[in-house]
Parts: C-alpha cells; structure tokens; sequence
C-alpha cells in the first residue's frame, strides 16, 4: 500500500485558486476533468453573485451537482425498470409465438 507522499497528484483550478490534490495511479486526468466541471459550476455561481466566499460557492456547487447526479441515477433506474418490463413482455410474447411440438405417437 502507498501513503500520500508516492501517490501522484493533480494541480487544479477552482474559483482561481490553484489546489494540490494526491490521487490514485492513471487517475490523474478523472480528477482534472472532475476539477474543471466543479470550477465551470463554481465559476457560474460565483458570476451570478460575486458577494458569496469561496466555501459557500463550493458547497453550491456541490449541492447542484450532487442533484444532478440523482437526476441522473433516477432517470437511469426508471430506464432500467422500462426495459424489465420490456424484456417480460418480449419473452412472454415468444413463449406465446413458439408452436409446441408435438411428440410422436406410438
């Protein structure tokens, strides 16, 4: 196991501020991309009232796009549940359509 001190890392941008971050092996790039969806929600809060601190944009942002997230999710299990259904019907439809065979008299 690694501690922090081997573990590569990843300098980002949030609201301006440049920020340290260890990370797990060829995770580097997940973590910049994630930092630069966090600045863009940042940035659009901030831009909309520039008088909020840093922590309360932060938090913000995490709270629209932790909601996003779950719109996400429930869309993606409702999907999921439609398909189930779709799949019972396909089959119960294919059990209807397969002739039996008959088995030879003797």
């Amino acid at each position: 196991m690694s501690d922090d001190a081997t573990r590569p890392t990843a300098q980002v941008t949030l609201l301006g501020r440049h920020y340290v971050f260890a990370c797990n092996p060829g995770e580097e790039r997940k973590l910049e991309r994630a930092a630069r969806y966090l600045d863009r929600a940042m940035q659009g809060i901030h831009s909309q009232n520039n008088l909020l601190g840093s922590e309360r944009v932060a938090l913000m942002a995490a709270l629209n796009i932790t909601h996003e997230l779950l719109e996400v999710l429930d869309t993606r299990r409702s999907e999921e549940q439609q398909l189930d259904r779709l799949s019972e019907r396909l089959e119960q439809a294919m059990a209807g359509a397969v002739p039996s065979h008959p088995t030879p008299a003797e």
